[in-house]
């Protein structure tokens, strides 16, 4: 079985947060982590150094490959960024790309 995961670590919500499926919006300091498995990506998120994960609204998501997956793991780290109840980007950077598609180089 083929995986990999990213964390990052420090990402402060722009105003409305982060749209969970457990608790709803979380906002502040806040770290976001995708795993990628076999075709699938799960966000969630926390609030930094503390012990819970949630969800991300919309995860997980179909994602064929792992870069497409570290591409998704950033846009979701810049939409959190954003906030406006932030959910998991239908969309990755780039012209015409669909989320759990490569984005443009």
């Amino acid at each position: 079985m083929t995986w990999a995961s990213w964390t990052t670590r420090g990402v402060y919500s722009g105003h409305g947060g982060v749209l969970t499926e457990e608790v709803g919006p979380l906002s502040g300091d806040l770290t976001v982590h995708t795993t990628w498995a076999e075709g699938t990506a799960q966000i969630t998120v926390q609030y930094t150094d503390a012990a819970d994960w949630f969800t991300m609204s919309g995860s997980p998501v179909p994602c064929p490959t792992e870069e497409a997956s570290r591409s998704l793991h950033e846009a979701a780290v810049e939409a959190v960024r954003r906030g406006e109840a932030a959910t998991v980007p239908t969309a990755l950077p780039g012209p015409d790309h669909a989320a759990g598609e490569p984005a443009a180089e």
